[in-house]
């Protein structure tokens, strides 16, 4: 913070010209009716800076001094070295939950068909904000911006014409919480998809009273209580082959349910909503053929495994699949042996098949 800098109050409304520093915690500030105000140099926030306003402080004479063997520096390098105090961030209570935002602000709300917009980043929390946020361009991303936002505060990432709002439609911003010279709880980096509604930049309703701003203002949610806010982006191929059903040789499916072996036997459940993953867009006759593929797979399994009891619970329904079951055995493993199996454990629902 140097003279002639314009700054704005953090815990008031107000501003104005920096006049003067009283000592190395206070500063006055000339606000826009020409009063200078006393206030904490940490109570104020640099919003332009203005080289030109700075004073000339003239040279003074060297008063004469015993020569000693050390370098010298003269008052003009030293004035041309940077500012190395940095104030410490101010923290609020119950400020550490992460919230983030982007902030829009028309530049002349009065021209809202013509005006330009500024685009502002905003983090309400007592962590410091690391962040990239890049635009969609497909299925790529190109970096818009990047770097750090201060605890609590809002930092303007750029001014924007209209034309430019196709490009921001679709946005993802990267982006990981720290503190600076203190222990801090760790959080998980954010990766949040941002929706930004090109249309409502042409109504005036949708700029209103924001905590964050003086003036009407139009805030997306991007992280709220260190959880990300996600907006859903619809892809067009994706959403027509989630819509149209997939051929039944496409069709994912389980592996067939098995039990243990208990006493030495090997259940095969059959019922198509153990084996299908959907029946949708399948026939009868489609959901049968995969029954006896799935039943002839099995059977070959254990052919050589001579002595295997295989029971296969097919249900009692309208029983063709227990006749289709019983064809494939007499017509390709005629020297197995098949019966009903146990009515106890199974009812009418199941076939035991002995090889043989």
């Amino acid at each position: 913070m140097q003279i002639g800098d314009k700054v704005r109050f953090l815990n008031e409304v107000g501003g104005g010209i920096v006049t003067q520093f009283v000592d190395n915690k206070t500063v006055l500030v000339e606000d826009n009716d020409g009063f200078e105000i006393p206030m904490l140099i940490t109570e104020c926030v640099v919003i332009d800076t203005n080289d030109y306003n700075i004073p000339i402080v003239p040279k003074k004479q060297p008063k004469p001094v015993a020569i000693v063997e050390q370098p010298a520096m003269d008052e003009e390098a030293h004035m041309s070295k940077p500012m190395t105090f940095k104030p410490k961030p101010l923290e609020r209570r119950g400020g550490d939950k992460v919230n983030l935002f982007l902030g829009f602000t028309p530049v002349n709300i009065t021209e809202l068909s013509r005006t330009e917009f500024d685009m502002f980043i905003i983090n309400d929390c007592n962590y410091a904000i690391t962040f990239a946020l890049m635009q969609q361009e497909g299925n790529a991303l190109r970096l818009r911006h990047a770097g750090c936002v201060q605890p609590n505060t809002k930092l303007l990432l750029e001014t924007f014409e209209r034309s430019a709002l196709p490009e921001l439609e679709r946005l993802t911003l990267q982006a990981f919480a720290t503190k600076d010279e203190k222990s801090f709880l760790m959080k998980q980096p954010f990766n949040v998809g941002i929706r930004i509604d090109g249309p409502k930049f042409y109504k005036l309703h949708t700029f209103g009273e924001s905590i964050f701003f003086e003036t009407p203002a139009y805030v997306v949610d991007v992280v709220k209580e260190d959880a990300p806010v996600r907006s859903m982006f619809v892809n067009a191929e994706e959403l027509r082959d989630a819509m149209l059903p997939h051929p039944a040789k496409e069709r994912p499916k389980n592996e067939p349910a098995r039990n243990a072996q208990k006493n030495g036997i090997v259940e095969i459940d059959l019922h198509a909503s153990e084996i299908l993953e959907t029946e949708s867009g399948m026939s009868a006759k489609d959901i049968l053929d995969y029954q006896l593929k799935v039943f002839n797979e099995e059977m070959q399994k254990y052919l050589k495994k001579k002595g295997s009891k295989l029971v296969f619970i097919h249900g009692k329904g309208d029983g063709v699949l227990r006749k289709s079951i019983e064809q494939e055995l007499r017509r390709k493993y005629k020297t197995c042996i098949f019966q009903d199996a146990s009515f106890k454990e199974y009812g009418y629902g199941a076939t035991m098949v002995i090889v043989k």
